[in-house]
């Protein structure tokens, strides 16, 4: 088995290198891991996520570890470019780095490179030559904020390999015991039950939240209906509601900004009344009076949503939703497509009625037109999903409290 892992993880890469040559995110994914050099660090701590949302999920670990073992350097490590381009000059590591290939070789001069004395890996990413590399030289591999469904490899009868590197792993914290439960199946009881990092996160950002004055004169104490990390899917659906409810003003930041398909996007908006965030200058007087705005950068999403009163989530029509915590935290009720099963934290604010799954656009005009119409419904879900927020932290001090360095 592990055989056909090593052909497949090469096919893996070839795909990624020929798709490198028409697609910007292979090319950095390949770029990247091509033009990289290791520092030469001792007793690191090393952290891996796979993309952005992962990093924001983690992060409370990560600083958390950074004060209680201020004198061990911080390698992170990113699969994704999305992640990488973000965060490569982030102040809490030391380090950052694409995660090299999953190869023997690599595995063991990128562990000798770095010598960590730790390795946290962020809800998934299971590698088996780096797990193993770790296993053997007895340094800490912790997953952490982890969940497992059913139809996942490790469960299936020719999962053999994938079962090997959950045994490497020396702890995990899941989300669920739900999740606790399935891996004693298959005989994995090194488990621990420590809710999503995720809550830590967006608490601790709803509580000091960066403030955005551009954003608080376009919002000019209209309400808002914030459409965040939207796919073009979403963006149709969403659309009609900015000319049935011209008292309420629109925030749309896509998922994904390159320029065609902001040009997209902005072709779905009515074009008077709509104002594209990089073109504001500090003196337009313009601002408050229109009632679209789109937003075509990346990383003023978490603090943006302090300023929303309904938020929507992309991703729903596609391979799943984005972050909804991060606008449940400031206390608003969340709609989201259909494909959310996947995301505890999405079922629970649609059990409790903070969250809101729509098929199509006429559920979507429902949901909308309920929310906005009706305040007290409006308020009741917003507290409903803040409050989810605020019973669910904690999963930081329990990692904290049960994680171990390598003992020299």
């Amino acid at each position: 088995m592990l055989l056909f892992y090593n052909i497949a993880i090469y096919a893996y890469y070839f795909i990624i290198k020929i798709a490198s040559t028409t697609n910007t995110k292979a090319k950095l994914w390949v770029a990247g891991r091509r033009d990289q050099q290791f520092r030469t660090l001792q007793k690191s701590a090393w952290f891996h996520f796979a993309s952005l949302g992962e990093f924001e999920q983690g992060r409370p670990v990560l600083e958390a570890f950074k004060v209680q073992h201020p004198g061990h350097p911080i390698v992170v490590t990113f699969f994704s470019p999305s992640g990488y381009e973000v965060r490569k000059n982030t102040p809490l590591a030391d380090a950052v780095y694409y995660l090299p290939l999953d190869t023997a070789n690599n595995a063991r001069q990128f562990i000798d490179t770095i010598d960590p004395v730790i390795a946290v890996f962020t809800k998934y990413e299971y590698w088996y030559h780096f797990y193993n590399e770790a296993h053997q030289r007895n340094i800490p591999l912790y997953v952490i904020s982890a969940i497992f469904r059913p139809k996942q490899l490790f469960f299936k009868c020719y999962g053999g390999l994938h079962r090997q590197i959950l045994g490497k792993v020396t702890r995990f914290f899941v989300q669920d015991e739900d999740s606790k439960t399935r891996l004693s199946t298959i005989g994995i009881n090194n488990v621990m039950v420590s809710g999503d990092t995720r809550f830590d996160r967006v608490y601790a950002n709803a509580l000091a939240p960066k403030q955005l004055p551009l954003i608080e004169r376009f919002k000019n104490n209209a309400r808002v209906f914030i459409a965040g990390s939207t796919w073009p899917a979403d963006e149709e659906l969403i659309a009609p509601l900015i000319t049935e409810h011209p008292d309420w003003k629109f925030i749309f930041a896509p998922h994904e900004i390159p320029e065609a398909k902001i040009i997209d996007l902005m072709g779905k908006l009515p074009a008077d009344r709509t104002v594209r965030f990089s073109h504001i200058k500090a003196d337009d007087q313009y601002l408050a009076s229109k009632q679209v705005l789109v937003i075509d950068n990346i990383g003023m999403l978490s603090s943006l949503y302090q300023y929303g009163d309904v938020a929507y989530i992309g991703g729903g029509f596609g391979v799943g939703i984005h972050n909804t915590l991060e606008t449940a935290a400031f206390g608003s009720p969340v709609i989201f497509g259909p494909n959310y099963q996947k995301f505890k934290e999405a079922r629970d604010l649609v059990d409790l009625g903070g969250g809101f799954s729509i098929s199509d656009a006429q559920q979507l005009k429902t949901i909308a037109d309920q929310l906005i119409n009706n305040d007290a419904h409006r308020e009741q879900a917003g507290a409903i999903a803040k409050e989810l927020v605020q019973r669910s932290k904690g999963a930081t001090q329990i990692i904290m409290q049960n994680i171990e360095i390598r003992k020299e």
